[in-house]
């Protein structure tokens, strides 16, 4: 039995803000965007490349607008994420070197806090 992290919800207060910032700046796709009643919109978006999607909504969540940390996306070249990032408009910082990886942190117009990592190959020794 396979238990596949693949979706994880980011609580937002404005779900058309937070659409527009994840496709429009972190260049996400729109899985789905659905008014499912009761309150209840839904909206499905995916990293490019990437296999699990964050649900961003309405009525979906008691979690804080903002209240998101330590969400990872993971790149082979993190000067062309950080460029790519900063081209799009994001607010990304400077790329960070850390002995397991480099890094580049942006947050979403809620203050959910992201990091953008290239992973250090590993070594025998460090394996």
């Amino acid at each position: 039995m396979d238990f596949r992290l693949e979706l994880v919800q980011v609580p937002v207060s404005d779900v058309d803000r937070a659409k527009d910032f994840y496709t429009e700046k972190a260049g996400f796709h729109v899985d789905h965007d659905h008014d499912v009643g009761g309150g209840i919109r839904f909206v499905q978006l995916t990293p490019p490349g990437s296999p699990a999607s964050i649900a961003i909504g309405t009525g979906l969540s008691t979690m804080a607008p903002g209240s998101v940390e330590g969400l990872q996306l993971v790149v082979t070249d993190i000067e062309a994420a950080h460029d790519e990032l900063a081209a799009r408009g994001t607010d990304v910082s400077d790329i960070q070197d850390m002995p397991w990886g480099s890094f580049v942190f942006f947050a979403d117009p809620d203050g959910n806090r992201w990091a953008v990592q290239q992973i250090t190959p590993r070594t025998a020794a460090g394996a």
